[in-house]
């Protein structure tokens, strides 16, 4: 797995092989930074911008924002393997000074740690994890957003998830059996 663009193009990610978790592909990793760049409906800049990534596993889309100019990534991951895996790749990728690791369940940190407001939240929980939701109530309720903010969230094609009470959708693409969802808090 590779860096894709940025000052770190090129370089690896290592990652793990097993089911727990399941890297965001290249091709979908490549078409969210697009749509982050080039969409009228999106006014985030990933340059200078604080991000959450929840869900993180190893990193590849926090990572990939650092390397693309985002100020600070807080990752959120409570798979001890998948850690500290992360933490390995932002070791040796000298970037661990524009990082934070929370090992731990999203809703703990969400509701006890994180007091700064943040650009760009991406969500890739589990296919079948629908506690995310909570997650998504948590950060509105606490309103750890910035005025423009963007989140972006990872599910499974035939997902029938309903947004309307949390996030106004402002983009949906497919691609394959994956479905990226882009939407504001309302």
């Amino acid at each position: 797995m590779r860096i894709i663009s940025g000052q770190l193009k090129g370089r690896s990610i290592n990652f793990l092989k097993n089911t727990n978790t399941r890297p965001l592909k290249d091709n979908v990793k490549e078409n969210i930074f697009n749509i982050l760049n080039h969409s009228n409906f999106i006014k985030v800049k990933i340059k200078n911008s604080n991000v959450l990534d929840l869900y993180s596993g190893i990193g590849s889309f926090g990572i990939e924002c650092i390397s693309r100019g985002s100020k600070k990534v807080y990752f959120i991951e409570k798979d001890r393997i998948a850690s500290n895996i992360l933490k390995e790749n932002l070791i040796s990728l000298s970037i661990i000074d524009k990082s934070k690791i929370y090992i731990d369940k999203a809703d703990n940190v969400i509701s006890k740690n994180l007091n700064s407001k943040f650009d760009i939240f991406f969500l890739d929980p589990p296919f079948a994890d629908l506690d995310y939701f909570q997650n998504l109530i948590l950060i509105k309720k606490k309103r750890i957003f910035k005025k423009d903010h963007i989140v972006i969230i990872h599910r499974e094609e035939n997902s029938k998830d309903e947004f309307s009470d949390i996030l106004k959708i402002v983009e949906n693409k497919k691609y394959g059996r994956s479905k990226i969802i882009f939407g504001v808090f309302s």
